[in-house]
């Protein structure tokens, strides 16, 4: 099984894709750390020194690379899916899930780790939600190309083996 989790930051899918590779025994990855690993810098560096084109085109490389192996679970950055026709890619490969928590969720999120986001750590918070509801609806074309959708602020494991089991 190779799965990849999508959604805008502050959706769960490090947390969730945690919990459900070692549900399902499966390797996990999270795109970022995997970027990081490889580059020997933050992401916000990345970004500051060798511009988002760099990154995204590094975060489509290494998702490729990943894809080789028989199974996994892949907790991908926000935005992953709306480049490199990334979300195509991860379509015919495997399984997606978009984690669709609401925006007031992802704003309680993001405002306590604010910092370890580039696109949104000079950010203030009464910024944040307009920030999130705007760049969502850029990525919900993409994210709304998934085979699954959790739209729900209370999720469980269940939940994941319910919405694949209807599959």
């Amino acid at each position: 099984m190779k799965i990849f989790l999508i959604g805008f930051m502050g959706a769960g899918k490090s947390y969730w894709g945690k919990q459900l590779a070692e549900h399902w025994n499966l390797p996990y990855y999270d795109l970022d750390e995997v970027i990081v690993a490889e580059e020997e810098m933050a992401v916000s560096d990345i970004f500051a020194t060798k511009g988002e084109d760099y990154f995204r085109e590094r975060e489509s490389a290494l998702l490729r690379g990943l894809v080789q192996q028989d199974k996994f679970l892949v907790s991908c950055g926000g935005g992953t899916p709306c480049f490199q026709d990334n979300m195509d890619f991860m379509n015919e490969n495997g399984v997606t899930i978009w984690l669709n928590p609401s925006v007031a969720v992802m704003v309680e999120r993001l405002q306590r780790k604010k910092y370890k986001r580039p696109l949104i750590q000079d950010l203030a918070d009464e910024d944040l939600t307009a920030f999130i509801e705007k760049k969502l609806a850029e990525r919900q074309p993409f994210y709304q190309q998934s085979q699954h959708i959790i739209a729900s602020d209370h999720i469980s494991l269940d939940t994941f083996e319910k919405e694949l089991k209807n599959a």
